[in-house]
């Protein structure tokens, strides 16, 4: 589940240049890291607290969940607390909810369980795997979300929405 904003325009977030100029074996930089890893727990606690979160907020969450989802399909990582699926359906359901009927995008206490859950996954991942992984899963996952927005959907794929 994630927005299309970035995508919708165009332009993508890495390039193959930019996969293959990025380290084999070292983990992403520690500031990159740092700064999907700040931006990602922001927008789940504004989902667990704010008063109004913003669709901001959901898009970095989403975002995390999806670049996981993409790490499984490759086979870089497994999904240890088997909560993946059920994360994509929580954060679709939230989604759906601010959208059909005007509600802030909340999440409630098993969606927040879940999503932190995957979401510790992911934060591991980051910093384990190469960056080259990394930037290569941030590619599939654009590649991915274009094609579901062009018609070109898979079975297990939810409705991308765009918040």
């Amino acid at each position: 589940m994630t927005s299309p904003r970035r995508r919708a325009r165009g332009a993508s977030t890495y390039t193959h240049w930019h996969e293959l100029m990025a380290s084999p074996t070292m983990p992403m930089p520690e500031a990159k890291r740092l700064h999907q890893l700040s931006r990602m727990w922001q927008g789940l606690r504004a989902l667990e607290q704010d008063a109004r979160p913003t669709p901001d907020d959901w898009r970095v969450v989403s975002d995390a969940v999806n670049l996981l989802e993409t790490l499984v399909t490759m086979g870089e990582v497994q999904d240890a607390t088997g909560l993946l699926h059920d994360a994509v359906r929580e954060l679709a359901i939230a989604g759906a909810r601010h959208l059909q009927e005007g509600k802030p995008i909340r999440l409630d206490g098993a969606g927040i369980f879940t999503i932190r859950s995957v979401l510790e996954d992911y934060a591991g991942a980051l910093a384990a795997l190469p960056e080259r992984t990394m930037v290569r899963a941030h590619r599939l996952t654009e590649k991915r979300i274009s094609e579901i927005l062009a018609g070109k959907r898979q079975p297990h794929d939810v409705e991308v929405m765009v918040l």
